[in-house]
This record gives C-alpha cells, structure tokens and sequence, in this order.
C-alpha cells in the first residue's frame, strides 16, 4: 500500500515541477514592459512660440499615451491616443496640439497660461505602466517692452523737434519785431531831428 503512495507522490512532484517550468518560460515569453525616455526635461519658450514635448516610449505591445497639464490654474487633459487607433485631443488644446507616434507632442502658440507640469503615461495592453514629466517655463516677450520705451522715445523727440521749431519762429518773430522797432525809432529820430532843423 504504500508503494503505489510514493510512486504517486513522486510523479505529482514532477508535475508540479514540468509545470511551474512551463509558467515560468510562459511568462518569460509573454509580451510586457514599457520603457520611457524624456531627453530634455526642462523647456524654456517665450510667448507665441511652438515647442515639441519630445518623448521616446518602446514596448512589445500596443500602448496608449495620455499628456496632462499641472499649473497653478489646475489640471488639464491635453490628449490621449492608442498607437495606430484613434486620438482624442481636448477641446482646450484643438488646433494647438500635434501628436508623434514616438508619443512626442508639439504644442503651437505657447501663452503664460502653458507654463508648468506635463506628465506623459504610456500604458501597455498588458498593464505596465511608464511615466515622465517635463517642465516648461513661459517668459513675456522683452521686445514688447523695447517696443514701448521706442514708441515713447519717438515721441519725446517729435515733441522737442515741434518744441524747437516753435522757439526757432519766436526768435525770427522777435528779430524782425526788434528791426521794424528800430526802423519806426530812427524814422521818428529823424523826423524830431526835421522839425528841429526847420525851427
């Protein structure tokens, strides 16, 4: 009786064992993991510029990527798409965003309003997920600034330019008063001068 026992015990170790090998090989075999790259985290842009959120994703299976906004306005979702299907782009961001297949995007006519965080997800058919951020700094236009103080300057120089034509004629005025003055001063003199000749 206890021979037949063993033999049994024997062969269920052996199963157990061909099959925890052919789990394990099945799940070394088995499509999964996502790899991540943000070359460049930090972007620096000025107002009206367009910039690419360059990201490179690698997985065996097909993935989906989604890009969210973080500032202090809140969080916004940009867009999400699954390689080769559909692509679902915020309203917020029509016309504004263009998606790459490397799960890049480029964003056109950046504001102050786009300065902050963007998460990027990429998921895997099979669960795994990778995640990378990048921070975008915004920065006013400087020459908006130059812009102005050159309009003023312009200005200021045709207000002195009107201001010097107006002196350069009151001085012509006061040079000719001053010649008629002494002309009516020498005519009076000489007709006092006359009258006291003929006396």
């Amino acid at each position: 009786l206890m021979r037949p026992l063993q033999g049994c015990r024997g062969r269920g170790v052996v199963v157990g064992t061909v099959t925890l090998c052919l789990a394990a090989g099945w799940a070394l075999q088995t499509p999964g993991g996502v790899s991540l790259v943000v070359p460049q985290p930090n972007i620096n842009a000025t107002v009206a510029q367009n910039i690419l959120l360059s990201v490179e994703y690698s997985c065996r299976g097909v993935a989906t990527i989604e890009w969210k906004h973080v500032s202090s306005w809140g969080t916004t979702s940009i867009v999400e798409w699954k390689s080769g299907n559909y692509v679902n782009i915020s309203t917020v961001y029509k016309d504004r965003v263009t998606t790459f297949e490397n799960g890049s995007i480029q964003l056109l006519n950046v504001g102050m309003r786009d300065a902050g965080y963007y998460f990027v997800t990429v998921t895997e058919e099979y669960g795994t997920n990778a995640y990378g951020t990048i921070i975008v700094n915004v920065y006013e236009i400087i020459y908006e600034d130059l812009h102005f103080v050159a309009v003023l300057f312009a200005f200021l120089a045709a207000v002195s330019a009107i201001l010097i034509c107006c002196m350069w004629l009151c001085n012509k005025s006061l040079h000719l008063f001053q010649k008629k003055t002494h002309k009516l001063t020498a005519s009076t003199t000489e007709e006092i001068e006359l009258e006291t000749i003929e006396c």
